[in-house]
């Protein structure tokens, strides 16, 4: 049985998303996820809209899916380890970089494959947070406060 592990935050959950775990799927037996727990997040500079829970419950209902955890550190080669994985599934905008050329090392050496897929174009959870706020004045998840003096009067 091959078991294939991929990682993400999964925010706003869009086509790219989608087409990761269904592209990864098709390419293992058993698909685990890791789910970024909202304090790595924070810890890599960013914020999470969707809380954790929510985010994993949503990764959990994808067909494509047979079981998600938590994923509360980058080192991806442990959590391969751990969980049985043969396989890891990455973006390709990590394709060709020194870090992940060393990876691919380390992975090989403990027979764990890196497959790298297309990073799907001109959509990302970053794209989509940058236009709500745009758009709807949206910071972290929440509305700002449009009652203010300064917004009445323009």
């Amino acid at each position: 049985m091959v078991i294939g592990y991929t990682a993400g935050v999964f925010d706003l959950f869009h086509i790219g998303h989608l087409t990761l775990l269904k592209n990864a799927k098709a390419l293992c037996d058993k698909l685990i996820v890791g789910v970024t727990v909202d304090e790595l997040v924070l810890y890599k500079g960013k914020h999470a809209m969707i809380p954790f829970s929510d985010r994993a419950e949503i990764v959990r209902s994808i067909k494509y899916v047979d079981a998600v955890v938590p994923q509360y550190d980058m080192d991806k080669l442990a959590a391969c380890k751990k969980l049985g994985a043969s396989v890891l599934f990455v973006g390709d905008d990590w394709y060709g970089t020194e870090k992940w050329k060393q990876y691919e090392e380390e992975f090989s050496r403990e027979g764990i494959k890196i497959v790298y897929f297309p990073y799907t174009k001109g959509i990302s959870s970053t794209k989509i947070t940058e236009a709500l706020k745009a758009t709807r004045g949206w910071a972290y998840g929440k509305e700002e406060d449009r009652t203010d003096a300064n917004h009445l009067n323009k």
